[in-house]
């Protein structure tokens, strides 16, 4: 019988509810209930029992505690009718079910297979900690429970005062429960807070605690923004099937008419996938005159899924399509719908999919197929990679007593576009570098960058390495290496004005062949004290290899972004692509010191330079992008780099890293953090101070600060903010904040953000404001409003 009533009395399964940020306060995981016994024996305790032969009556006096199918009742008075099958209790009744729901009642009667009764005074604690009160309660055909003067909440009572209301509840004239379909329904439902009426709901219905996933209609939600003025969201739930289900939200516009969206989702044995639709026939498309949105359909398509084909083989997939560019801007849809998302980072394409990848304890594989949908309308700037192939493997065991490993990489693109940045303030002022400027042969390497080239390129790269480590009897650290690369490029490049100023037009095959000999020499020196450990180790590193084959005069499409610090001062290769290598011999020299303290504790710090000591210097070189003109390599002499990062305990981190002018000390790059994480607050800023790179397109010095923090101000109340503050603007041109009050069953949160996002009729990002209003209910369903 507890069970009947106390699965009566919850409401929607508890789940992960978020907010921007804020989240229900979590509980503590219970330990998993023993099977309950169903033998249909019945256990009786109490201080007196009675039997009436004649009327087939047994009456339980005092302390009873009564156990039946995994089921107990505790009450003052029990009383069981054989001719009728009626159990009566009365007085002080408590009954717990085998899942841990709880009921309290003055009195109870029902059939002995609870098909029909009813409950006076009752009160129901779940065990998920819902909790419902009701004057009574009667049960009829084993399937519908009617609750008089109902109430409902997943707040906990005050332990100080528990007669006081909770934070919220709801009241209803009538709570009816059917079983069968496994719904609640409210009739003249009131919400209160704190016992004070906020929101009457003629009627309302929700899935009983026993339901996982339910078909009916979410919480809807509020949005508003120029491209469609207001909208409101009445998302509908279909639980069509264990592993599948689809949601359908349709989005009722007050200036373009109503948005239809939909998704479906399916799980596999091995793997998931879903489909989301969004389409709206347009009611106002002059509102997008001679924007990409003026058509009177606009639609979207975005899929994912991933699959397992064993233990270490996945593959699966991403997919965006679009009607046009701006559609998701315009309508707010995907990443948009986040603020929060697009803070200090937005992303300028949308990629669409297909990869294979495997993984074992030494090897990799991952091939893929990749198509960039351009949000800013420069699609055919923008690459096509089909296939980009990477498969790395470092052989088991010993080859002349060392390790033998090998990569190859094979990427085919194509472009339609060329793609120019402009290096001059000139170019960059009267637009020289841009497709559509009026002198397309003012495209020259002294006014531009070509970031990418028109046409077909596809290289293939295949790099063999072998190294051992041995150590001497006085503690040096000796590595020898020698490694070979071979590169097979083949480019199509078209004809495009100005092209031809930066590579050969038409079709070129080219080999390129890298061999590669050096060695590493490393000489720990360990002080121990009382308080820790201190290790000084000196590194040096010579390296000798041919010229670099080709320099700057192939595409570089992977290996643009390039920085020089201490984190690849003995890297091989310092480029970060494949289709530039280094070439020339070079030496690395640096001395690192890392500190242990026996209290807990660490520092790192690390010192270097490079030298080139023979050989073309490969970041000497001028490329058609001019990658590693200002990387601090240029000369033979590169530019000192330093780091420092100390953490006293695991709450403090602070970090220094920096490259200086080898001549002069000038500092060309310098970036700090510190953080700190705390159980009430956290704090992290960031300071940056970069060189101008005009030849880069950095016309000017970049200085900035980036800070986040958040703090609880009480036991319930978060604040939190994030901003970005340009210090050679002198203003902050992004920032974040967000206040919001959180326990274990309610939440509220408004943030507002300032952030870059793509608008109707721009091609680049342009600055917007967004507030966000977050109400969340646990068990009821979280409502958002924007604007």
């Amino acid at each position: 019988m507890a069970g009947v009533i106390a699965a009566a009395c919850g409401m929607i399964a508890p789940a992960t509810t978020w907010a921007q940020g804020f989240t229900y306060n979590p509980r503590p995981p219970k330990p998993p209930r023993p099977p309950a016994r169903n033998d249909g024996q019945m256990l009786v305790q109490a201080t007196e029992v009675d039997y009436d032969y004649n009327n087939l009556r047994i009456a339980a006096v005092g302390n009873v505690q009564l156990f039946y199918n995994g089921t107990s009742v505790e009450a003052d008075k029990v009383i069981y009718d054989q001719k009728t099958k009626r159990l009566h209790a009365e007085g002080n009744i408590r009954m717990t079910d085998a899942e841990g729901k709880i009921t309290y009642a003055n009195i109870v009667d029902l059939s002995d297979d609870y098909r029909d009764g009813f409950v006076d005074s009752l009160r129901v604690d779940t065990e998920d900690q819902t909790r419902m009160a009701a004057t009574r309660a009667d049960r009829s055909n084993g399937n519908y429970t009617v609750f008089d003067n109902g109430v409902y909440t997943a707040c906990a009572p005050c332990k100080d005062h528990p007669k006081k209301p909770p934070l919220w509840q709801v009241k209803g004239a009538r709570i009816i429960q059917n079983q069968t379909e496994k719904m609640l329904y409210f009739e003249n439902a009131q919400l209160e807070f704190f016992g004070v009426p906020m929101a009457y709901l003629p009627y309302f219905s929700t899935p009983d605690p026993t339901v996982k996933r339910k078909s009916g209609f979410l919480m809807p939600g509020f949005i508003t923004y120029s491209a469609f003025g207001a909208g409101v969201e009445i998302p509908y739930y279909f639980a069509l099937a264990p592993d599948f289900d689809a949601t359908f939200h349709p989005r009722i516009t007050s200036k373009q008419g109503v948005l239809f969206q939909g998704e479906f989702r399916q799980r596999l044995s091995n793997g998931a996938y879903q489909i989301r639709l969004s389409g709206i026939d347009q009611l106002d498309q002059g509102a997008f005159a001679g924007q990409p949105g003026d058509r009177q359909f606009r639609w979207g398509i975005e899929t994912k899924g991933q699959f397992a084909l064993n233990d270490k083989w996945t593959w699966g997939w991403d997919g965006v399509l679009l009607s046009d560019y701006l559609f998701m801007s315009d309508f707010r849809l995907a990443q948009y719908k986040d603020p929060f998302g697009s803070f200090l980072s937005l992303p300028t394409e949308a990629v669409s999919q297909l990869h294979l990848t495997g993984v074992d304890n030494r090897a990799f594989f991952d091939a893929r197929a990749i198509y960039y949908l351009s949000y800013s309308g420069n699609q055919k700037q923008v690459p096509v990679v089909a296939p980009v192939i990477d498969y790395n493997n470092v052989i088991n065991s010993p080859i002349l007593g060392g390790e033998f490993s090998y990569k190859v990489n094979f990427t085919n693109l194509t472009r339609e576009t060329a793609v120019f940045d402009p290096r001059t303030t000139l170019a960059n002022t009267n637009g020289l570098c841009t497709t559509a400027s009026a002198d397309p042969m003012a495209r020259l390497p002294s006014q531009c960058l070509l970031r990418g080239m028109p046409g077909t390129y596809t290289r293939l790269t295949a790099e063999a390495q072998w190294r051992k480590s041995y150590t001497d009897p006085i503690g040096q650290n000796w590595t020898p290496f020698v490694s070979v690369r071979a590169d097979a490029i083949n480019a199509d490049i078209s004809n495009q004005p100005g092209v031809s100023s930066y590579l050969p037009v038409g079709s070129t095959q080219t080999v390129r062949l890298m061999p590669t000999v050096g060695f590493e020499y490393r000489y720990p020196l360990i002080n121990v004290q009382p308080w820790g450990t201190t290790t000084i180790e000196p590194i040096a590193q010579v390296i000798i290899r041919p010229d670099e084959p080709h320099a700057g005069k192939l595409p570089n499409e992977d290996a643009q972004s390039f920085v020089f610090d201490t984190s690849n001062l003995f890297a091989v290769d310092k480029f970060s692509g494949y289709d530039r290598i280094e070439g020339g011999s070079r030496a690395n020299v640096g001395v690192q010191t890392t500190t242990q303290f026996d209290q807990g504790g660490n520092i790192n710090a690390m010192f270097g330079q490079s030298y080139q000591m023979f050989g073309l210097n490969s970041f000497a070189v001028a490329d058609i992008t001019r990658t590693g003109v200002y990387s601090g390599l240029r000369n033979s002499h590169s530019d000192y780099v330093t780091s420092f990062a100390y953490s006293p305990n695991r709450n403090y981190t602070f970090s220094v890293s920096s490259r200086m002018d080898e001549a002069t000390w000038n500092v060309n790059r310098f970036e700090t953090q510190a953080s700190a994480n705390f159980d009430r607050w956290s704090a992290s800023v960031m300071y940056g101070d970069y060189v101008a790179q005009p030849e880069l397109g950095y016309f000017t010095r970049r200085e900035g600060v980036l800070t986040s923090g958040s703090l609880k101000v009480a036991t319930n109340w978060v604040v939190m903010g994030s901003a970005r503050w340009d210090l050679q603007a002198n203003n902050i041109n992004q920032y974040a904040i967000g206040a919001g009050y959180v326990d274990d069953c309610f939440l509220v949160a408004a943030n507002y953000v300032s952030s870059y996002n793509y608008s109707a009729g721009s091609v680049s990002p342009v600055l917007n404001n967004t507030y966000l209003l977050t109400i969340g209910l646990r068990t009821i369903g979280v409502n958002s409003v924007s604007f």
